[in-house]
């Protein structure tokens, strides 16, 4: 008999297979699925794994679309998401494996959603009641085996059943919301998929507060007097001691009275303080440095580190610890990153110091802090290149001396009116040198003055500003907001924030808007079912998992409390359906022709310009149509929305194409534009690809481009070159 050892995702079965073979793995297939035997001290061992999530929660007896429903229960993917087959052969490889083995090994990532993954394994698939647990924080062959060793005899029933808890509490809110708010709508002969959930309705009511908050604003102006000196040919400028005048008069005076040709230095002092060196990074803040340093987008980043952990290269992602415990060993990790050319120099440096990480207060009980593990990546590029880089530096950096800055502050004095010049400067590099371009500080050096010198005037400006209001969330702030109000998971945010965007209750790219939709939900909701928005509810249910997860709650009670509380608030939704969906969709009609128009009709002058779709695809057509005709092609692909600018070239509306994964496009909807620099004639030449075609000419939204004129037979491109 054998030994099953059953992983999360099928790179982390290999690198456990390759560490615990006593000689090489040997590569099996079983229904499709890849899986490894080997013999590990003499036992035989099958390893092989899941996709993640095999199993999902259903609704159990299901009679037609009603709410509230509780009755849930564990099914196979592909018999919940039709058409979605993959995970079927995942189920029945497993199920054909477990029979050959005498006993069970859960491998997957040690975390809640890793226990369920491992539980429903257990359950459904091995048919059995339990199984032992590896827990590791790296795939690396030395903690693999560690791992194995080691093992605990049964599974961490306090992250199964807080997890499964977790999961069906999802499931409550999210079937019986999203059905309340789509049975709304249809009560007024339209239609639109609405959805909510536990976190989804509060997290849409922070960035509707955020809107509201920002459309309440009312700026109000403020002045500020500016001198502009010139100190042997370095620039600087100094604002007035007051600060903001409130009073344009008083600000008129102060910039009047300042007219002189040159500034006496009053006096000048310098402070020095110690920058401690950053904290290790948890998934949070790894998320958050990544946005503002290289503006890849949390979920994303979530992904590629991810993918760097399975690949064996850095450690658990998805933690919450803030922490590096020295168990890990410091001294061998960067020894080996000392091996890669980049970070060399630095290691060196560190490895003549004592080795002690300016750790944080956030502790996670599953992992450490993020880290490198020491293994030398092999051919990254791109976005992994700089999310690898960034959380080796932040290692590195952890362990380095503390930088020291100096604040600099002059005062100066322009016809008796007080100005103060300020800099600050980095006077001892300590940790900055170990965190490379990923450092965004400011750095401002002020001249070398002497007090009593006379410093030249360029210029007095009097400016006149006004208040701004405050700035929307972007997709890094929004999850650090959600992390700080204890709402949902350091796993989930991403994708939380995501689904308000797919359901059209947020939009924008570098700051997110609540449009109308989101608004106008926020404010039913509010009106009609408060408590489907309420923060501290879903914080109570999460300091609940929390509980059950410590084994001083029960899954039942915590269950039974929410049926209790999601009744009621329901009773409650169905009164006023009818209201509810008359303001839901309207909301949602505002909406999509929002998001749809495009500008004005250039051709008639009277119409408007709207996205449309026929089963020929996209397109942008006059609102006035039949009596006008005017049509624009559009891309088959990428996310179209308008550009709110007109071309320069000329004058029609602009669009954004927004792609996975790139920056977004804006481009002029006109194909005559001569901006795309379509030239006359092309010259007719063989195809380099199919050699029997000719090239010519195409045109798109982006220009023109030399294709086949075989095509669709030969699918040859090629760009104009301007």
């Amino acid at each position: 008999m054998k030994q099953l050892i059953v992983t999360e995702k099928p790179k982390s079965a290999h690198q456990v297979a390759l560490a615990l073979a006593d000689k090489k793995p040997t590569k099996k297939v079983q229904g499709g699925v890849t899986y490894y035997e080997l013999v590990h001290k003499g036992k035989e061992i099958m390893v092989a794994s899941t996709i993640g999530h095999i199993f999902g929660l259903a609704e159990k007896n299901k009679k037609g679309w009603r709410y509230p429903v509780f009755e849930v229960e564990w099914k196979p993917i592909n018999e919940i998401q039709k058409g979605n087959n993959g995970p079927k052969k995942y189920v029945n490889a497993l199920k054909h494996l477990a029979k050959e083995a005498d006993s069970i090994v859960i491998a997957t990532d040690y975390d809640i959603e890793g226990e369920v993954i491992g539980l429903n394994v257990v359950r459904f698939a091995a048919k059995k009641k339990d199984a032992e647990r590896m827990k590791y924080s790296t795939l690396t062959k030395p903690d693999l085996i560690e791992a194995y060793e080691n093992r605990q005899p049964t599974l961490d029933w306090g992250q199964a059943n807080a997890g499964e808890t977790r999961h069906i509490l999802d499931w409550y809110w999210g079937i019986n919301l999203s059905r309340a708010l789509t049975t709304a709508v249809k009560t007024t002969g339209g239609f639109k998929l609405l959805s909510s959930g536990r976190v989804q309705g509060p997290a849409l009511k922070i960035i509707v507060d955020k809107e509201k908050e920002i459309k309440a604003f009312i700026a109000e102006p403020y002045w500020e007097v500016q001198l502009t000196l010139d100190s042997d040919g370095n620039i600087f400028t100094a604002e007035h001691e007051h600060g903001r005048f409130l009073n344009r008069k008083e600000a008129e005076t102060a910039h009047n009275n300042a007219q002189s040709k040159t500034a006496r230095v009053i006096s000048i002092s310098r402070t020095e303080f110690k920058q401690q060196p950053p904290h290790p990074f948890d998934l949070t803040s790894l998320q958050i440095e990544a946005y503002k340093t290289t503006r890849i987008s949390p979920k994303e980043t979530l992904a590629i580190a991810q993918d760097l952990y399975t690949s064996g290269y850095i450690s658990y992602p998805r933690t919450s610890s803030q922490q590096l415990p020295p168990a890990i060993g410091f001294k061998r990790i960067i020894s080996d990153l000392s091996t890669q050319t980049i970070f060399s120099a630095l290691c060196k440096k560190l490895l003549e110091k004592e080795l002690k990480p300016n750790n944080g207060k956030k502790t996670d009980p599953a992992h450490p802090a993020i880290f490198p593990t020491g293994i030398e990546p092999k051919k990254l590029e791109g976005k992994k290149e700089r999310i690898y880089e960034l959380i080796v530096r932040r290692f590195l950096s952890t362990f380095a001396e503390p930088a020291t800055r100096e604040n600099a502050t002059i005062k100066l004095q322009a016809n008796k009116e007080p100005f103060v010049a300020v800099g600050i400067t980095t006077t001892q590099k300590g940790w900055h040198e170990y965190y490379g371009h990923f450092l965004k500080l400011k750095e401002l050096e002020l001249p070398k003055l002497r007090e009593s010198q006379d410093v030249k005037i360029n210029s007095i400006d009097l400016f006149d500003k006004e208040t701004q209001p405050p700035r929307r969330y972007t997709e890094a702030s929004i999850i650090k907001e959600l992390e700080r109000k204890n709402l949902g998971t350091k796993a989930t945010r991403a994708q939380i924030i995501d689904t308000l965007f797919d359901r059209g209750y947020v939009h924008g790219h570098a700051a997110i808007e609540a449009t109308n939709l989101g608004l106008q939900t926020v404010e039913t909701l509010l009106q009609y079912a408060p408590r489907i928005l309420d923060e501290e509810l879903t914080r109570h249910f999460e300091i609940e998992m929390d509980e059950i997860r410590e084994g001083t709650k029960k899954s039942k009670e915590v269950l039974s409390e929410a049926k209790e509380v999601l009744t009621a608030v329901l009773e409650e939704f169905k009164e006023k359906e009818v209201e509810i969906g008359k303001q839901l969709h309207g909301a949602h009609r505002e909406t999509e022709d929002k998001a749809n128009t495009i500008g004005q009709c250039m051709d008639c002058k009277q119409g408007t310009l709207m996205m449309k779709r026929s089963k020929f695809g996209r397109f942008i057509a006059c609102s006035r149509y039949p009596d006008c005709s005017t049509t624009f092609k559009l891309p088959a692909t990428g996310f179209i929305k308008p550009a709110s600018t007109l071309c320069l070239t000329c004058n029609h509306p602009n669009v954004l194409v927004i792609r996975k994964g790139r920056q977004p496009q804006e481009i002029c909807i006109n194909l005559k534009c001569p901006s795309k620099k379509i030239p006359d004639e092309i010259e007719s030449k063989p195809c380099p690809t199919c050699k029997e075609g000719l090239l010519v000419l195409r045109k798109s939204i982006y220009g023109g481009f030399v294709g086949c004129n075989r095509f669709p037979k030969c699918r040859y491109i090629a760009k104009i070159q301007a």
